[in-house]
């Protein structure tokens, strides 16, 4: 079984406009409510390819019941914990000459509640896989990842972390199944450019040597690269279509990638998947469905191949 876990999930409100006129009234074309943080965005993915998970993490107040709702309709599995006071948090998302976000910051966690969550963790047997990526309420311990990655490796489960900074490099001596991040977070993670394919996987292998199995980046317009814990290295071309919304997109591709491993494929098909995933994330409101998501893939499939 796949888990996934979201610490700061929110309700993201889309709107797109032609222009936005700050200090005027502006009046939108379109607008979406979304349900959303990182580890529910792999959950929605992973039940567009057909492939069951269970979403772990906090929910609180209105909003956290529209996201709770909201994935029991979806058909996928929820074990969220309630929070007592407060609010799921609120997301804005403008689209207009160029993307604006505006985060809110979520709810309080109290220690009763996480101690919960961590009896869940308790939960989880040997061969399953946890998938850990967002932000963290300021509200939690600051190594809160390497308390998830530390019990995650206590039971033999599977971990795959989509994080920047120190969030991920603290989960790199409990040896991640997966880590992904994209180019620039992996530029800032050593403080080093990640321009060319040489530079991103000179770096790639630095996280491998900090303790990372596979790693997975994404290059935008670029494609991917994966290299494996066994050397191998391999790279996918980008999905080709118009952006819309690039939200989820990194998400995607994680649930796309470990959607194809749940059902027996190998690593390129894995990053075809993938990658497909995100492209087709990218190129819609919210996360994509199947049927975009297989269009995509018959696009990409055919362009993986091995460096070495």
């Amino acid at each position: 079984m796949i888990y996934t876990v979201t610490l700061n999930p929110a309700v993201d409100l889309v709107l797109s406009l032609d222009a936005l006129k700050q200090g005027e009234v502006n009046r939108v074309n379109t607008e979406n409510v979304v349900i959303g943080g990182k580890g529910i965005n792999v959950s929605l993915l992973l039940k567009a390819l057909h492939t069951e998970s269970t979403a772990l993490g906090f929910v609180s107040g209105f909003t956290g019941a529209l996201i709770r709702d909201g994935m029991r309709e979806k058909g996928i599995n929820t074990d969220f914990i309630e929070l007592d006071a407060g609010f799921t948090r609120i997301n804005v998302k403008l689209h207009a000459e160029e993307e604006t976000e505006i985060n809110g910051s979520g709810p309080s966690i109290p220690k009763d509640k996480l101690e919960l969550f961590f009896a869940q963790l308790k939960a989880l047997k040997s061969g399953d896989t946890l998938v850990v990526s967002g932000s963290v309420p300021r509200s939690l311990p600051s190594d809160i990842y390497a308390q998830i990655a530390s019990a995650a490796a206590d039971r033999g489960v599977r971990l795959a972390v989509d994080a920047a900074g120190e969030l991920l490099r603290s989960t790199l001596p409990y040896k991640p199944f997966l880590v992904k991040p994209n180019r620039e977070e992996l530029g800032a993670l050593f403080g080093e450019k990640a321009e060319t394919d040489e530079d991103i996987l000179r770096l790639a292998e630095k996280l491998q040597a900090l303790g990372a199995q596979h790693v997975l980046v994404s290059m935008a317009g670029d494609g991917a690269l994966l290299k494996t814990r066994d050397g191998r290295i391999y790279k996918a071309p980008a999905a080709k279509g118009q952006v819309v919304n690039s939200v989820g997109a990194g998400d995607s591709m994680v649930g796309g990638f470990l959607a194809a491993l749940e059902r027996g494929e190998d690593l390129p098909e894995a990053l075809a998947l993938g990658t497909a995933s995100g492209g087709a994330t990218a190129f819609s409101v919210g996360i994509a469905d199947y049927e975009k998501i297989m269009e995509i893939y018959n696009t990409v499939n055919s362009g993986v191949y091995c460096i070495e």
